[in-house]
């Protein structure tokens, strides 16, 4: 038994599967992950990278802001000398760590970044303008805007996000003025050619940015359809296997089955050669509802309604089928979800309950499709399943596997009713 294990776990597939378990867990995915979660999970992974270099970047200006506060000339020089210079300090180093706290959520996670990255603009901003001699558009600091500019065009490529750094070169000389210093030619010079540079900046950044996300998203697209290409090429191959193999076998039992129906003489040989070319008649009918699915040329609407119809005429219960709403494209896993659960609602009806008229009907919503089965028959107690019956556990597996929720109403002597809704896009 054990050598048997260690060959399963040696296998190519169990390698495979637990890479892609180990990927899936780390981004917090699931196993049916669509293309635009994939992309969104590699945007969101994109972001807290560059966020914490953001935050490993502002414990660098930190040091630079301890060693101004513990130097005596450059803190005067700056004005940030007493305690509140050193309570600015220590808010600043807060919110920079309640932001690296934060930095995986996905929506508080880049608000936090956002309004950080803020309040760090206005501190360079109240840096370059405050001293009176060398201050504003003359600062040596002047140039750290263009890292600002930088730093939120990685993070927040979008046109809007990037005017605040845009806003510092204006404010600045608004503030020379408020502060009765004149704005030379040469200050003008200053802030048109940081102007231009910022637009060079923004616009260099936003456009590798939005490149680079188009070229993942169309990556993570194909991938997506040439996995489900790959998928409809093996059903069709299974299709064309089972349709030349069981299927040929299956009219074979259906011929003999007739050519020794007409040569028996007793009746209950005939019968029982009559229940075996019925079984052997519906089997086909089920293989070729299967082989169509499997080919995804299966018309649900219409596949449930004949159904239905087959199954009144076999069983002779009065069963009526209703459709409203527009018919929605789904996938083939979906069509076969709706198909199994219809066909286990009558099943179960007909062998338990004893309904005089079961109620089926198909319901489109704008993003879902409803199916409910009623009947009127004895009726049971869902939270006692007998053993061994399995079918509203497969139900409810088919269900949850593909996003959708099952609700059982029933009760003795009162019939059963069977909601069964899934999401148009699973």
């Amino acid at each position: 038994m054990e050598p048997a294990l260690a060959l399963e776990d040696d296998k190519p597939d169990s390698h495979r599967r637990a890479r892609v378990r180990a990927v899936l867990e780390r981004r917090k995915l699931k196993d049916s992950i669509s293309a635009e979660q994939a992309a969104a999970s590699w945007e969101q992974e994109r972001f807290v990278a560059r966020a914490r270099a953001l935050f490993y970047a502002r414990l660098m200006f930190l040091s630079l802001g301890l060693a101004i506060l513990a130097v005596p000339r450059w803190s005067s020089y700056f004005g940030f000398q007493g305690t509140f210079a050193f309570a600015g300090y220590f808010t600043m180093l807060l919110y920079s760590v309640a932001n690296f706290m934060v930095i995986d959520h996905p929506r508080a996670g880049r608000w936090v970044t956002y309004i950080t990255l803020c309040l760090d603009l206005v501190i360079m901003v109240v840096l370059i303008a405050k001293p009176q001699v060398g201050g504003g558009l003359q600062s040596p600091l002047l140039g750290t805007q263009l890292l600002f500019t930088t730093l939120f065009a990685i993070l927040f490529p979008k046109p809007l996000a990037v005017l605040p750094p845009l806003m510092a070169l204006p404010i600045t000389a608004r503030l020379d003025l408020l502060l009765n210093r004149e704005v030379t030619a040469v200050e003008v010079l200053t802030v048109l050619w940081y102007s231009a540079l910022n637009f060079i900046i923004i616009y260099v950044l936003v456009y590798l940015s939005e490149r680079e996300a188009h070229a993942h998203r169309e990556t993570v697209e194909l991938q997506s359809d040439l996995k489900e290409l790959a998928v409809v090429e093996e059903r069709s191959r299974l299709a064309r296997e089972i349709h030349d193999g069981l299927g040929a076998s299956l009219s074979s039992m259906i011929i003999q089955s007739e050519f020794i129906l007409g040569m028996a003489q007793d009746d209950s040989l005939r019968a029982e050669l009559q229940e075996l070319k019925d079984t052997a008649e519906e089997s086909i009918e089920e293989l070729r509802r299967n082989l169509q699915m499997m080919r995804e040329d299966f018309e649900l609407t219409q596949g449930l309604e004949d159904y239905a119809k087959t199954f009144q005429q076999r069983t002779q219960v009065d069963i009526r089928f209703e459709r409203t709403g527009l018919p929605r494209k789904l996938t083939p896993d979906a069509q076969l979800a709706l198909f199994r659960i219809l066909q286990e609602c009558l099943s179960n009806a007909v062998k338990h309950a004893a309904p005089k008229q079961v109620h089926v009907k198909l319901d489109y919503d704008v993003d879902k499709v409803h199916l409910a089965v009623n009947d009127d028959g004895h009726g049971f107690d869902p939270r006692q399943t007998p053993r061994g019956h399995y079918g509203l556990l497969n139900m409810r597996e088919r269900a949850m596997k593909l996003g959708g929720t099952l609700i059982v109403d029933s009760a003795p002597g009162n019939g059963t009713r069977v909601s069964f809704s899934l999401p148009t896009r699973p």
